[in-house]
């Protein structure tokens, strides 16, 4: 395998794309678009990395996240800036799940929920931790 490549599945296809234009800096690749308007499956890029979207069909089991009710998976943006990106995902309309606040395990990190019903963790490394150290630090914080 030469990459994994996350594929979000959204209600409003071409709203979420719109949407993380804004919230992420994302660049749209290209989209494929039903004679009716409804977009299949597009393509977009944050930060180099790309991400499949396509709209639900239901009558294949596909739903996102605004029909089910919940997300079960999350993606991370690791940045240089992670303040700036996080303001920005919420100026644009995401909803804070965890404030921005430097973590145990050496990154400044907070997470948003955007309109339709994605987790984004966005973070920025400030200190590299050495894995026992970062078991330690989080047993010290969870009471163990």
């Amino acid at each position: 395998m030469d990459k994994a490549t996350p594929f979000l599945w959204i209600k409003n296809t071409a709203e979420g794309i719109e949407f993380y234009k804004k919230a992420f800096d994302a660049v749209e690749k290209y989209r494929l678009t039903e004679p009716g308007g409804k977009v299949a499956h597009a393509e977009i890029t944050i930060g180099g990395a790309k991400i499949s979207i396509a709209g639900e069909y239901p009558e294949y089991g596909i739903l996102g996240p605004e029909t089910i009710g919940n997300t079960t998976v999350g993606i991370q943006l690791q940045v240089d800036d992670a303040d700036k990106l996080f303001q920005q995902a919420i100026a644009a309309g995401a909803t804070m799940v965890n404030p921005m606040e430097d973590q145990f395990y050496g990154d400044r990190a907070g997470s948003v929920k955007d309109p339709f019903g994605h987790y984004w963790m966005i973070s920025t490394t400030i200190k590299t931790v050495d894995p026992e150290e970062m078991q330690k630090r989080f047993l010290a914080l969870y009471g163990s």
